[in-house]
């Protein structure tokens, strides 16, 4: 088996939002690694809408990467909060829209599991009601309806690299072929 063995590990840094650890791994032929960990404070939700063979999606800069691209709405779910209204309410204040109809389990995810204990859990729905501005507005420059058959070619130009958000649209295209 390739099974890592985790012999100890010790908190370099936390806080409400990230707990940042280094670990002493054991590799499978006993040689050991000073690793670092990554574990975040709360799981988090996405949904994609689609409607009208257009997918709802906002389109926001990440300073970390310097850079813009189109993602599905995502956010943490909130002590107690099923991850499936989280994923509605973080849709509706990220967009303006309120998902409505079956909000349908699409896929759940691990973003980067050699880094970081992080889950995404990620659901569909097929209609939404415009309800006003974002709440979010500090989220994106700008909330769109993007045609399915554009997402390719948005993926092949780096307009949408986040990793999430790949794995959930290749998931919904997956499916409408």
């Amino acid at each position: 088996m390739m099974r890592w063995t985790v012999h100890s590990e010790e908190t370099l840094y936390q806080d409400k939002w990230v707990h940042l650890l280094t670990a002493d791994v054991e590799l499978p032929d006993g040689r050991h690694l000073d690793h670092r960990l990554i574990r975040t404070s709360a799981a988090g939700a996405g949904l994609v809408v689609v409607e009208d063979d257009k997918v709802l999606l906002i389109w926001r800069h990440r300073f970390i990467t310097d850079t813009y691209g189109w993602e599905i709405p995502l956010g943490s779910i909130e002590p107690g909060e099923d991850p499936a209204t989280a994923a509605a309410r973080e849709a509706e204040e990220e967009t303006g829209w309120k998902p409505h109809g079956p909000i349908e389990p699409l896929l759940y995810t691990q973003p980067s599991p050699g880094l970081m204990g992080s889950e995404h859990y990620l659901f569909r729905a097929n209609a939404a009601t415009y309800t006003g501005p974002p709440s979010d507005d500090f989220e994106s420059d700008k909330v769109d309806w993007v045609p399915l058959g554009d997402v390719y070619d948005l993926i092949r130009d780096r307009q949408i690299t986040a990793g999430t958000t790949l794995n959930a649209l290749l998931m919904v295209l997956a499916n409408t072929r």
